[in-house]
């Protein structure tokens, strides 16, 4: 019998996680909280709810299944959850009948993953791609990942993890030999910024990221753009960064996609204010002049 590990989502035939079409495996759990986190329903390692209150019609089911009694109503009369009182039973999410309410996250084995990844192994195998593992933070289930990063490579699949770089040197060596490419992200080059900006210093992440060149692992680096967020940033990454020139880079703007999340998880948010294409080429160019190979998929060629 496998381990079991927390999930939120497997993604079929992605093209942004990796070469090819890829089958992404989100997991569950995240010790950093950047601040325009597009997935805040990873930051929970176990499953919790989410409350989408415009299909809320009112019924009262919840407020009559709910052992904990955790949903209720503010000043206003709008649908709340108690987070504090929920333990993520789920009952009121399988009682709902406009799905108003539903669960993010399950425990799964190993085997059920498995099943999923060999389901897409053709597409994957054709296209040059094969299997990411994304989050939250994947390698904060180390177990869980080590074997299911083992199964993939036994079964020829192409492996990616996506990862913050923050954990200990220990974690990277369990999974060295089964991963083909590490995905990457800086977000800062200062460490009081990155500290402000994610509740963590770059420190170790950077100190990772170099062992990882000096092995020779294949890296992809991911620099995401936030206006008002780490925009006083981009010259400090290009002179880390100039260090790996054989890295490609990838420039990924802030986008409004996740925002209404943060309202279903009774989460405040920061909102920021995505870059247009113009601002983002600005930054592309900067990246370019410290010798990278960087990319921005926002960014149209030969303008």
């Amino acid at each position: 019998m496998g381990k079991t590990g927390f999930i939120f989502n497997i993604q079929r035939g992605s093209v942004y996680d990796g070469p090819g079409f890829r089958t992404v495996v989100f997991f569950k759990g995240c010790h950093l909280r950047c601040r325009w986190c597009h997935n805040p329903e990873s930051w929970n390692m176990k499953p919790e709810l989410e409350l989408n209150a415009e299909k809320c019609i009112g019924c009262g089911d919840c407020f009559r299944n709910c052992p904990q009694k955790a949903h209720g109503m503010d000043e206003t009369g709008a649908h709340i959850i108690d987070r504090s009182l929920c333990t993520g039973c789920g009952i009121c999410a399988q009682g709902c009948c406009t799905r108003a309410i539903t669960m993010v996250g399950e425990a799964v084995t190993a085997e059920y993953v498995e099943r999923a990844i060999l389901a897409d192994k053709a597409y994957g195998t054709l296209s040059g791609g094969g299997v990411t593992f994304s989050g939250g933070e994947c390698m904060l289930q180390i177990d869980f990942l080590s074997e299911l990063l083992h199964f993939s490579k036994l079964n020829g699949l192409h492996t990616a993890v996506d990862t913050c770089g923050d954990l200990p040197w220990s974690a990277f060596e369990r999974i060295l030999g089964d991963t083909d490419l590490f995905l990457y992200d800086i977000k800062a080059a200062d460490q009081e910024v990155h500290r402000a900006l994610t509740g963590v210093s770059n420190e170790r992440l950077l100190q990772n990221l170099k062992k990882l060149h000096e092995l020779g692992k294949k890296v992809i680096i991911r620099v995401p753009y936030i206006p008002g967020g780490n925009d006083g940033e981009v010259d400090g990454i290009g002179r880390i960064l100039s260090q790996y020139p054989d890295y490609p880079v990838e420039l990924l703007g802030y986008h409004r996609m996740g925002e209404g999340k943060y309202r279903s998880l009774s989460l405040s948010g920061v909102e920021f204010t995505p870059p247009d294409e113009d601002e983002l080429r600005r930054v592309l160019n900067k990246l370019v002049s410290y010798g990278l190979n960087a990319t921005c998929t926002s960014v149209k060629e030969g303008k």
